[in-house]
């Protein structure tokens, strides 16, 4: 596995994005536990991206623009009901000391639906991934599989990272409601440009 790919996909995931909004908005909201639950639902949530570019689906949303259309404005509004619900204290990311099971696979759950309805992930994978990939590869689909691996793996330690150090701040956040109020408008706002952002993504 090559440097250049190891540092190109550490640039990729650290930068700002649902993921690493959503994470961190967990780790404020729920603790710890919600910040690592939702780390591997975004996690979670590249696998279908991975798969489309391997079976080549990732094609047919860049060339088909249906396909791409339905597949943004379902991410669109799914982003604007996640600034609705932090602006509204509901859904994962309601403020709440207990995180129970149910709690915890629904932070898993979201964290995965964010990615999931994402098009841009699946037509970033297809053009990414094939650049590590040598040309004359014996076995190209177990290199893929390699290199998808390890990109997942990075994505779950980095955003365990980033909601941890999230949730070592907590108590000194929501024992202040006026902050807290600043706060869920600084997700609310968050989500809301990033959905805009999607919303004015072409293929």
């Amino acid at each position: 596995m090559s440097l250049s790919f190891l540092l190109t996909s550490l640039i990729v995931i650290v930068s700002p994005g649902t993921g690493v909004l959503y994470t961190l908005a967990a780790a404020l909201t729920r603790g710890s536990r919600a910040s690592v639950a939702a780390a591997f639902g975004c996690t979670l949530g590249i696998v279908p991206h991975i798969t489309a570019a391997m079976l080549g689906l990732a094609a047919v949303l860049h060339t088909s623009a249906l396909a791409f259309a339905v597949l943004k404005w379902l991410g669109v509004l799914y982003l604007l009901s996640m600034a609705w619900q932090a602006l509204r204290e509901r859904g994962a990311l309601a403020v709440d000391g207990h995180v129970d099971v149910r709690s915890t696979a629904k932070v898993i759950v979201t964290g995965c639906l964010i990615n999931i309805l994402n098009p841009k992930l699946s037509i970033f994978f297809l053009a990414f991934l094939p650049q590590f990939i040598a040309v004359g590869e014996n076995h190209p689909v177990a290199r893929m599989l390699e290199l998808s691996a390890a990109f997942m793996a990075m994505t779950f330690v980095v955003f365990v990272i980033y909601g941890l150090f999230a949730a070592s701040v907590r108590d000194r956040i929501v024992t202040r409601p006026q902050v807290m109020i600043w706060l869920r408008r600084i997700f609310a706002g968050g989500f809301a440009v990033l959905g805009l952002r999607l919303a004015l993504t072409e293929r």
